[in-house]
């Protein structure tokens, strides 16, 4: 683990584009996206076999189109992601060019009858999370090779509601349900080829470790047909001052380990696959919002943006921190003096406040003394923030921006009002 040291209370630029530039150009609120920072954690995990991006964490077909060209394969838990892979280029299993390992896997624990034909259509690859979708996908599919999904009997996470293992957690077959699943596969002809485990988003390299050996030992049930395991995903990021970055090498010889014991046991190649989301895009994506007013209500001073939890919802879902800074004009620059802030949005609900814990305690947070019209800068959003965005209060979506060698590209426009009611109908009319 190393400490990272990188926020700053101000901020001029976004991947060397003015932030100003952007939030008159493009308006606020406006989620901006730096390509070359998902291009580095890409990077950064090249030891693995596959890096497979679990596309829920910032699915826009733009940012899917960028990890495909960097060699990133994608996971799709919904109908709709299986259709955005595809839109971004993906090539399904009934594609020539579809190849080995697959571009698309559907994991879930359910099948909606969306998703269940979407499988048979493309000939998708699954990755089952219950054991009534071995039966589901047998009725209409034969033949298909699957990947279980284990939920291990523990798990982790920042927050206990990211915490995907355990007695507690929806996710995953039990891991003492392994054999009944494994003859459930057989008698409807699917053949189980993969294991895959994921504990918790945002966990640690200890809790991670642990993950191994529940693999082994669940690979060496299975026996020799598995050729694949996932070390899924969970990979932290710094989300603020003193927060360490994982050692991947460490984690990657942890997990290399025990595929090369695998390996042994089974006489073949074991394919090692990793499944990240905020790792590759949290730190890449900035939401761009405008301080609309300063107030005071006894001791504490409000910034109140024109951003709410419609835009970015982790803080009031899990007391998520994000590091903020100001956005400076005009007099001032570097030597603005900080003071205590709470940070909230436009939202008619009391809970749209951007400081705050889990559990819903507001917290005020040391910012630079900011005037009405500057931009505020909520960091490291590029991972469940637009993904989880709503119209509460009929706001509009905000606009999306990717920067990519010194360019800005609208990638998606913000709504309008006629978007917003464009499934609607009244009675009579």
């Amino acid at each position: 683990m190393s400490v990272v040291s990188r926020f700053s209370p101000l901020r001029h630029e976004i991947a060397g584009i003015d932030v100003a530039r952007l939030a008159e150009e493009f308006g606020t609120p406006t989620y901006v996206y730096d390509a070359a920072k998902i291009v580095e954690r890409i990077e950064d995990l090249r030891q693995f076999d596959t890096v497979r991006f679990a596309q829920k964490a910032c699915s826009n077909i733009a940012i899917l189109d960028l990890v495909r060209r960097h060699g990133v394969v994608v996971d799709a838990v919904s109908a709709g992601e299986i259709q955005r892979a595809i839109a971004a280029g993906y090539a399904t299993a009934a594609d020539a060019t579809g190849g080995s390992p697959p571009q698309i896997v559907y994991t879930a624990d359910i099948f909606d009858a969306e998703a269940l034909e979407l499988v048979k259509k493309y000939g998708l690859h699954v990755n089952c999370g219950s054991p009534d979708m071995i039966d589901q996908l047998g009725l209409v599919a034969p033949g298909h090779e699957i990947t279980l999904r284990l939920n291990p009997g523990f798990g982790h996470g920042h927050s206990q509601k990211t915490n995907t293992g355990g007695e507690q957690s929806k996710h995953g077959i039990w891991h003492a349900q392994l054999d009944e699943c494994l003859q459930a596969a057989e008698r409807r002809g699917l053949a189980v080829t993969g294991l895959h485990m994921h504990i918790g988003s945002g966990t640690d390299l200890e809790h991670l470790s642990q993950v191994c050996d529940a693999m082994e030992q669940a690979a060496l049930q299975v026996g020799r047909r598995l050729t694949t395991i996932s070390a899924g995903g969970g990979l932290p990021i710094p989300y603020r001052e003193g927060d360490q970055t994982v050692d991947i090498d460490a984690y990657f010889k942890l997990w290399d380990a025990t595929r090369k014991r695998l390996e042994a046991a089974f006489g073949h190649p074991v394919h090692l696959e990793i499944e990240p989301g905020r790792y590759l895009v949290a730190e890449s994506g900035f939401l761009v919002a405008q301080i609309r007013a300063i107030k005071r209500s006894g001791a504490n001073t409000f910034y109140l943006l024109d951003a709410g939890f419609n835009n970015l919802a982790r803080p009031i879902l899990y007391g998520a921190y994000h590091h903020m800074s100001i956005v400076p004009s005009g007099e001032g620059g570097p030597m603005r003096p900080l003071h205590e802030v709470v940070v909230g949005g436009p939202l008619c609900e009391s809970g749209d406040i951007f400081t705050q814990e889990e559990g819903g305690f507001v917290r005020s947070r040391m910012l630079p003394v900011a005037e009405i019209g500057e931009y505020l800068v909520i960091e490291c959003a590029g991972a469940y923030g637009f993904v989880m965005s709503s119209n509460y209060n009929s706001k509009p979506m905000a606009a999306e921006v990717l920067v990519q060698d010194g360019q800005a590209h609208l990638i998606r426009r913000r709504q309008s009002f006629e978007d917003l009611i464009s499934g609607e109908s009244i009675p009579g009319r």
